[in-house]
Parts: C-alpha cells; sequence; structure tokens
C-alpha cells in the first residue's frame, strides 16, 4: 500500500487560507478525510482468511496500520456467505449467547469496535473455519496520511470538506463563514457522489435495448 500524506494537500490548500500553520492544516485534512471514508465507504480492502479459534468468539480485523474498521462490505464463512448483525440483534437471536455450551458453526458477525469483530455462535471444534472479508476502511485519528489510489480519487472531496472547517474557524485572518458554507455543500455532493459510485460499480455497463429481427 503507498501511503499518500495529508500536508501533500498544502499547495491547494493554501491560496484560499493564507498563514494557516501547516499542522493545524494537516488536521483539518485528516478531519475531512475520516468523514468523507464514513460517507462514502470508499477505501475498500480485502482482507486475508482468518482461521477461527475453537471456543474464541471475538478477533482483530486484521487491516493496514493507522486504519480503522467502518464497516463490513462482504464476508464468508468457508466459501459461504455470513449475515452481518448489530450487538443488538445478536443478543436478540441467541440471550445467552456467548454461552460455550452452545458451541457450533457460526452464522452471524458482528462488530464490537473499530478495532475487532465477533462471530455467533461460538465456533466449536468440529471442522476448520475459514473467514473472508471485505472491509470498508477509515484513517485513525493520529495518522499521517492514508492510501494513495483513494485519497487520489476522493482528493476533490477532501478538499472541500477541509475548506468547509478551516474557513469556518472563527477570528482568524481566512475566516469567511459563506465561503465555508459553500465548501460544505460542495463535500456532501462530493460524497453522496462518490458513494452512488460506489454503490454502482464502475465496470456495470449500462442498460440498452436492442430490437430482434421479426423474421
Amino acid at each position: 500500500m503507498t501511503t499518500r500524506l495529508y500536508t501533500s494537500l498544502e499547495n491547494r490548500l493554501a491560496p484560499t487560507v493564507p498563514g494557516c500553520p501547516r499542522p493545524v492544516l494537516e488536521q483539518y485534512v485528516r478531519e475531512a478525510a475520516i468523514e468523507m471514508c464514513e460517507q462514502t465507504l470508499a477505501w475498500r480492502y480485502e482482507q486475508d482468511l482468518i482461521r477461527l479459534t475453537p471456543s474464541i468468539y471475538e478477533y482483530d480485523y486484521e487491516t493496514p496500520d493507522n486504519t480503522e474498521v467502518v464497516g463490513v462490505i462482504h464476508a464468508a464463512l468457508n466459501g459461504q456467505k455470513i449475515i452481518p448483525l448489530t450487538q443488538e440483534q445478536i443478543h436478540e437471536r441467541y440471550p445467552a449467547w456467548p454461552d460455550q455450551n452452545q458451541r457450533t458453526e457460526p452464522r452471524f458477525l458482528g462488530q464490537f469496535d473499530p478495532d475487532h469483530f465477533l462471530v455467533v455462535p461460538v465456533p466449536d471444534d468440529s471442522k476448520s473455519y475459514d473467514l473472508k472479508m471485505f472491509l470498508a476502511l477509515r484513517p485513525t485519528p493520529d495518522s499521517t496520511g492514508m492510501e494513495k489510489t483513494v485519497f487520489d480519487d476522493c482528493e476533490q472531496a477532501i478538499i472541500h470538506g477541509t475548506l468547509s472547517r478551516l474557513l469556518s474557524l472563527p477570528e482568524k485572518s481566512w475566516t469567511d463563514k459563506g465561503l465555508a458554507d459553500y465548501h460544505a455543500r460542495q463535500f456532501v455532493y462530493k460524497c453522496s457522489a462518490r458513494r452512488a459510485k460506489a454503490s454502482l460499480g464502475v465496470a456495470r455497463a449500462s442498460v440498452t435495448a436492442r430490437m430482434n429481427p421479426l423474421a
């Protein structure tokens, strides 16, 4: 994975917020990048197979450094789809979970926090269980950059999100509430467009109609 630093946007941002210190620029680019990833699910990651351990129901996500999991795009156990549930839904379906006396083949997946996931029911030892996941990621609050391909693709959204924050800061030489509102609207628009693109998929062809001859 190639990382692009947040400070790489300094030359793009500085003319609009002259005099803004580099650490402040970096902070607000990071915040915009995190929100963009949460809104669009644009940063996709294929996690290596994880072999489940009998009786163990909580596992660490295995993602690149300085990343957290926003959500699970797809998960399969031994090649069969496994259904994601909220923790509330898990307890509704399995009130006694994680009861070690009810171990069996896991059927559901839950997210405990951005670094850990759960499998339900508790896995037994009747066979090996290999879990494959495709994840949506976001940068951590202490990151200095993010995956270059995603950063490049979403650069305009990140710029708008950063400027909406910086221009809203009170009593700065660059403060401009009207311009901040403009960039906030553009950020929402760019994120919505990127989310729609992710949902549709660039590999999908447009729908066409073809007339077949009658004879």
